[in-house]
């Protein structure tokens, strides 16, 4: 199977073309988002290096979310218009579990990969390596630092990515006396290559239908609720319990 695997979920971006579990092409930078600039160039020279057209492609993977609601919105816009256009599956895989995977070899850790949300929140969720595949058992969210530190006290943790070393002082007081550790710089970056992989066990996505997972309201809905008290942001009254 011929894939085409593109992340834009956080200031990094990766595309990889692959054909079963053979990497073909890859391109790993990181950018002060300019995702909208960059990432079409990028999957043309990623297919031209791997000798490949888009007809000759089978599937789009697409880091679905969590992570910046622009960077999202450009690689699911991107992955969405290709299968669309190409007539060819469409996969989502969680941007967490994408760095998760960078650390498949810890399988005596909770691997927990960590975006920065800002104000001391943070996108999270917890894996385990479990016959060479993770295992999720703590769904990915957007919490606080202190209910992530709750989760993880009495567990050895490994914490992945920028997002966890943006907030090492704060981890050092919640944590103080937990076993944890911080993965080494490499670690921290999605791999395309591995995005490609992960979308190979997964089932494909309706089209039409599929949306980045966001994990949380936007700033426009906030404001839009605020606005109109009752109502949640698709202008459903909610009844308050």
């Amino acid at each position: 199977m011929k894939i085409l695997a593109l992340d834009t979920s956080d200031r990094p971006l990766s595309v990889a073309v692959l054909e079963d579990e053979q990497l073909l092409a890859e391109t790993t930078l990181v950018l002060a988002k300019k995702h909208s600039q960059t990432l079409t160039p990028v999957i043309a020279e990623s297919l031209q290096k791997a000798g490949l057209r888009p007809k000759d492609l089978e599937r789009i993977v697409v880091s679905d979310g969590p992570g910046s609601y622009t960077g999202l919105r450009i690689g699911v816009t991107a992955a969405k218009v290709l299968a669309a256009t190409l007539e060819i599956d469409l996969v989502g895989v969680s941007s967490l579990e994408l760095l998760a995977a960078n650390c498949l070899a810890q399988t005596d850790k909770v691997l927990v990969p960590i975006f920065d949300a800002r104000r001391e929140n943070v996108f999270a969720g917890a894996y385990r390596v479990k016959n060479g595949k993770l295992e999720n058992i703590l769904p990915d969210q957007h919490l606080s630092l202190v209910q992530l530190a709750e989760f993880l006290k009495g567990r050895d943790a490994l914490l992945i990515g920028e997002g966890a070393k943006n907030y090492q002082a704060q981890f050092k007081e919640l944590l103080a006396g937990e076993k944890y550790a911080y993965t080494a710089p490499n670690d921290d970056l999605p791999s395309g290559y591995l995005l490609g992989l992960l979308g190979q066990q997964k089932q494909p996505s309706q089209v039409d239908t599929f949306v980045p997972r966001y994990l949380r309201l936007t700033q426009a809905e906030v404001q839009w609720m605020e606005k109109h008290p009752g109502k949640d942001a698709h202008g459903t009254y909610v009844e308050k319990i």
